[in-house]
């Protein structure tokens, strides 16, 4: 008997409370600690670049203490209850800093409840994913589920990035700190009520060997397969450009873009931005795929991603009169990104079979643990270079006293820190793009003539040994 609809529903309203956490601790952490509590810049992000490198490497680690549990309620659901209730009183502390706290007790504070954010987050996410096998039979649905997991995970995401702001203004009014304590208490609650309903009405239906992959086998898979090389530094490079953009635009909306209602401005810019990547994942990727092969396909997005930095540089310099202009970078941007976001994976399982082909071995599990590695590896990088920027530019309010009252940021920054800002967030990124494009022209060969020659070698080779059984 296949997945019932509640199973499925249940399952996928997991991925929802998850994505939240996850998207509210990504892209406003730094916002939190730097520009509303006054935490030095330079500081939050040498915390938030260290925790997401020890978080990034405490993933396999936390695979092998899943893999070797044994209950009476299975392997996977007790530490996806317990990830999910200690990561969501640490989501709370996080964003309820003490107010007796001075400088050097609230970075301690950060930097403590910000490793167990993620310790704990991790705890959760490894079952989540991992228990898929537990309770599907085939591939297909198996496929299917895992599509429709990652759909629920980027609808929480897009939730939490568009409602934000918004809502911390609603609940707190002018006091930020205090509205993204009740939003986070809001956050928290959901995500435990989302991932009791996936563990109560998704249960195990089988005893399942999970196949973890060590840090050491990472680098060493990699090593011998030098276009899943290829396809890891070009990711990494491509998601700092990114992540650099999508950890500042907050504060071009609030001290450049300016304006007493900024917030729905960068709301507005959330939401098309949103919609915008996941019909790039849904309808413009296939259309592409219909003329183009993924290499191009590649060329062609990381070209739009630098045209749309480049008109956002540009359209910096007007008026900036309406949040709609910046529609047409954003565009450009949200487009290329959400195709990209599936290249990742195309490339990636390419890999895979180029291994085989190459070493005599299939790397899947290894290859794909890749994927969350890189990914929180490039956004410590990318917090990392936003925090030189603020630090540099000396972006927080407390440099702006004089328009607190009317609440325009805009008004009391100097124009050389603007400039610092947009420079940053534009022009930064198209270099790290244009150097992902170069390394992966030379590097990487695995086009589709290539892919059907590995194809029909692989399938030569599994009859040759069926003819031999």
């Amino acid at each position: 008997m296949g997945l019932t609809f509640k199973e499925k529903i249940s399952y996928g309203l997991g991925a929802v409370g998850k994505d939240m956490v996850y998207m509210l601790s990504a892209s406003y952490i730094l916002y939190y600690y730097q520009d509303i509590l006054g935490i030095n810049a330079m500081i939050m992000g040498t915390i938030l670049l260290v925790a997401r490198i020890f978080d990034a490497f405490n993933d396999p680690i936390m695979g092998v203490i899943v893999a070797k549990t044994k209950t009476k309620w299975g392997k996977f659901r007790p530490w996806l209850m317990i990830g999910t209730i200690s990561n969501a009183v640490i989501l709370f502390m996080m964003f309820a800093m003490p107010p007796a706290f001075d400088g050097k007790g609230m970075a301690a504070y950060a930097a403590i409840t910000y490793i167990l954010w993620g310790v704990t987050y991790t705890m959760m996410d490894i079952p989540y994913w991992s228990m898929i096998p537990a309770f599907t039979k085939t591939g297909k649905e198996r496929e299917g589920l895992t599509t429709l997991a990652r759909s629920c995970a980027g609808a929480g995401s897009a939730i939490v990035t568009v409602i934000t702001m918004m809502a911390v203004h609603w609940l707190g009014g002018d006091n930020e700190r205090v509205g993204f304590m009740w939003f986070a208490v809001i956050i928290s609650i959901l995500f435990i009520v989302f991932i009791t309903v996936t563990c109560i009405n998704v249960k195990e239906k089988s005893n399942v060997d999970m196949e973890t992959a060590s840090v050491g086998q990472m680098f060493k898979a990699l090593v011998k397969n030098d276009q899943a090389m290829t396809a890891v530094i070009a990711i990494v490079l491509i998601n700092c450009s990114v992540y650099i953009t999508s950890n500042l635009v907050i504060y071009f909306f609030k001290y450049d873009f300016g304006g007493t209602k900024w917030f729905e401005s960068y709301t507005y810019f959330n939401m098309f931005g949103g919609a915008i990547q996941i019909l790039s994942m849904m309808i413009f990727y296939p259309l592409l795929r219909k003329k183009c092969s993924n290499v191009k396909i590649f060329y062609i997005c990381t070209a739009s991603a630098v045209i749309g930095y480049i008109c956002l540089f540009a359209i910096a310099f007007t008026a900036m009169s309406s949040v709609y202009i910046l529609f047409v970078p954003g565009f450009f941007i949200f487009a290329a990104n959400g195709v990209l976001q599936v290249l990742t994976t195309v490339f990636l399982a390419n890999s895979v079979d180029y291994g085989e082909y190459k070493n005599g071995r299939r790397d899947e599990s290894v290859i794909f643990s890749m994927q969350t590695f890189v990914v929180k590896l490039a956004s410590g990088v990318a917090a990392f270079a936003a925090s030189i920027c603020l630090s540099i530019n000396n972006l927080k309010s407390d440099a702006v006293t004089e328009a607190e009252k009317n609440l325009d940021f805009s008004l009391n920054v100097a124009q050389s820190a603007k400039i610092g800002l947009r420079m940053t967030m534009s022009l930064i990124p198209v270099v790290g793009l244009f150097i992902a494009i170069f390394y992966f022209k030379k590097k990487f060969i695995l086009d589709e003539k290539k892919m059907e020659e590995i194809s029909k070698e692989l399938g030569n080779k599994s009859e040759h040994a069926v003819g031999q059984a």
